[in-house]
């Protein structure tokens, strides 16, 4: 069963130290838990079993095609925003085995592909994700054709939510109706206060693993003015990012003017701002392997040294690369210009044809993770004020 839409439930409050206890509880249902820890200079998704691990304490700075860690002692363990892992990490993965062939004796025989079994619970996820996942669960699970491996890793993906307490400056979920507020897609959501959680049900499983916790004596109930200021944390964090309100000396956080964006970007496929921005992009496409919401793959074929045992695997693909568009007279998108056009028109109006939604939730790691700080609010934004009538 997927995470439903939360029940107008009661708040319940969970001390910072009964968090282990989240996470042992859905170890023993037999859960690999995965949560935000700091590796490699950056806050990313691991297996998590200890609350320790969380990056407790750490901030990211994050601006166009920069990212950088610091230490805040008032942080508080939630308090970074999105890394470059996101849910499609787990449910999408970068490479997957959906084919095997060995060869015995001159005969091909085919073997099915393995595939994870054990259910996953992914702790920290942001509503700018939860959109993401919808997105990708109207790619693979609403369409035509029903991608059974992705449904069998979301059937038992338990999600542990985080509603945001403050947004980097390649924030704008706010634009895109995403965020900060996490209102769908999880099973339980927490909102850090102090030195307590606030957590919200969202799912029946969601409902069981919380009563165990109360039935260890771990849970504490919220009265109606606490649950009240709780619930307006991330709303408050929502009015300061449509006044565009930053912290001291970090940029203000982004917006997106989506009013008509669809034939604003249909009405200007000729635009000379598509050639200025080519002249940065690099095509390297690291703005769609970040993104939470990109399904393109490939698929390819890896034998051994023998050429008797073949896998063939799901790779992730991306628009950027001259190949992705190649036909029988050659690329369609010849050029990094038409490249960027494809991408950006297909994610901000596209996908409004092919699945009734927007295809970017704000998120804004496309912008932080650009090398040339490649910033699609601002193309957006130049090519409306440019347009011709």
């Amino acid at each position: 069963m997927l995470p439903c839409t939360p029940a107008a439930d009661s708040l319940e409050w969970l001390a910072r130290p009964a968090l282990q206890a989240l996470i042992d509880a859905l170890t023993a249902r037999g859960h690999r838990v995965v949560g935000p820890q700091v590796a490699d200079g950056a806050v990313v998704y691991r297996d998590l079993a200890d609350v320790n691990q969380l990056p407790a304490g750490w901030l990211d700075e994050q601006d166009g095609g920069h990212y950088r860690l610091r230490r805040d002692d008032a942080a508080g363990w939630f308090d970074h925003v999105v890394g470059p892992h996101s849910l499609k990490n787990f449910l999408f993965p970068p490479r997957e085995p959906i084919q095997r062939l060995v060869r015995e004796d001159g005969t091909w025989r085919e073997e099915p592909a393995p595939q994870e079994q054990q259910p996953l619970a992914v702790i920290g996820v942001r509503a700018c994700d939860l959109a993401a996942l919808r997105v990708q669960d109207r790619v693979f699970l609403h369409g035509g054709h029903v991608d059974v491996a992705y449904q069998a890793r979301r059937e038992k993906l338990f999600v542990v939510a985080v509603n945001c307490r403050r947004a980097a400056a390649t924030c704008f979920c706010h634009s895109m109706k995403c965020g900060p507020a996490a209102t769908h897609s999880f099973d339980l959501a927490l909102t850090e206060a102090g030195n307590r959680f606030a957590v919200e049900i969202g799912s029946e499983r969601g409902r069981e693993i919380l009563s165990a916790l109360g039935t260890a004596g771990l849970l504490t109930p919220c009265t109606a003015d606490e649950a009240d200021r709780v619930r307006t944390i991330p709303h408050d964090l929502e009015r300061t990012m449509h006044a565009r309100v930053a912290e001291p000396g970090v940029p203000r956080p982004r917006s997106l003017d989506t009013d008509g964006i669809r034939d604003l970007l249909y009405d200007n496929l000729e635009h000379p701002r598509w050639r200025v921005v080519a002249d940065r992009c690099l095509s390297c496409a690291n703005c769609t392997l970040v993104c939470p919401t990109c399904f393109c793959s490939s698929v390819e074929e890896v034998a051994d040294l023998s050429g008797d045992d073949v896998t063939r695997e799901r790779r992730w693909a991306s628009c950027f690369t001259l190949a992705h568009s190649q036909m029988h007279s050659g690329a369609v998108h010849a050029t990094v210009a038409s490249r960027y056009r494809q991408w950006l028109t297909h994610k901000l109006a596209g996908w409004i044809d092919q699945f009734g939604t927007s295809g970017c939730t704000g998120c804004g790691r496309c912008i932080t993770w650009c090398p040339v700080a490649i910033d699609l609010t601002e193309e957006v934004a130049m090519i409306r004020e440019s347009a011709p009538p």
